[in-house]
């Protein structure tokens, strides 16, 4: 068994089964982890195996599937599907009352050295804490959809996280295949949704101003910055385009227009006229496509995407 097989715990607790919990369950099955799940909706349990199903053969093409596929169990109760658990990844919806009952739910029943991470995009870990008696295990662990495909994980503790708990979950997590950074201090949305949010943010801009059309600004990151933020950040990325004096001499460079570039960036609102705006352009996007399609085309690249930056990487 190698060094990662063995840092895994051997049961998992998913807590709140919706796309994202569902994904990661996916991934944990894959890591060879028995996975318990609880989630109060109706029809949670076929959903949740639906979507393993669905996931399991990409799993397996990125070599993720390190074994036979483990046992997911459902449970009534969340104290219930986290007793007895090593880690629990919760992932019920953004509000702070919903996470708060979770929290009063599960204390008690979790063993000591168990550690709970929450996937929330939007929220604060000093305001989800307020929901634990010892929020010394509670950690942000905030993936990008969809987690059995993405690689990334954003870890966030703070001055109330117990010591070695952020440690022990990027073990974990690089276990599982993931690539996890460290946010130093705690902003909304951390660091990966404020990225895309500023781009988003410009290209709605772009959009409404009529410098181009929905479909054409998705082009442009898409056949654009897009493929070169696949393999390297835009730090990097810069300092390469400096031609080899570094990323001080690029920014020498090119101050000036990215000042020019900075001031003339938009704010727009998602107000009526835009939100119409953009679902229209993107009816476009779909035209003669389903949800299911694309969502399986998206997949699908990312996929190849990854084969080929690990074909790249073992060379």
């Amino acid at each position: 068994m190698s060094s990662k097989a063995a840092d895994l715990p051997k049961t998992v607790a998913i807590v709140g089964g919706g796309t994202i919990g569902a994904s990661w369950a996916a991934l944990f099955a894959a890591a060879g982890m028995a996975v318990r799940i609880y989630d109060p909706a109706e029809g949670a349990a076929q959903s949740v195996r639906a979507y393993v199903e669905r996931a399991w053969p990409s799993l397996e093409r990125l070599g993720l599937a390190k074994s036979s596929r483990q046992e997911l169990r459902f449970f009534a109760h969340p104290e219930e599907a986290v007793e007895g658990v090593g880690f629990v990844q919760e992932s019920v919806p953004e509000r702070l009352e919903i996470k708060h009952a979770i929290y009063r739910q599960i204390e008690p029943a979790l063993d000591p050295q168990t550690i709970v991470a929450t996937s929330a995009s939007g929220l604060l870990l000093q305001d989800m804490q307020e929901g634990w008696s010892d929020p010394g295990r509670l950690i942000l662990g905030h993936p990008f959809n969809p987690p059995h495909l993405i690689p990334l994980v954003e870890l966030l503790g703070n001055a109330r996280t117990a010591d070695g708990v952020l440690d022990r979950a990027e073990t974990f997590y690089a276990a599982c295949g993931k690539v996890t950074i460290r946010v130093q201090k705690e902003v909304p949305g951390h660091v990966a949704n404020r990225l895309q949010a500023a781009l988003w943010r410009e290209a709605i801009h772009l959009v409404v101003e009529g410098v181009a059309s929905v479909e054409d600004v998705d082009k442009a990151v898409s056949a654009g910055p897009g493929l070169r933020w696949s393999v390297m950040g835009p730090h990097l990325l810069f300092a390469l385009g400096s031609g080899g004096s570094g990323l001080e001499t690029f920014c020498k460079r090119y101050r000036a227009s990215f000042h020019t570039w900075w001031d003339s960036l938009g704010q727009p609102l998602l107000d009526q006229r835009v939100r119409e705006t953009l679902a229209s352009g993107v009816k476009d996007e779909e035209a003669g496509r389903t949800f299911e399609g694309l969502s399986a085309e998206r997949d699908e690249k990312l996929i190849a995407v990854m084969q080929a930056l690990a074909e790249s990487a073992s060379h």
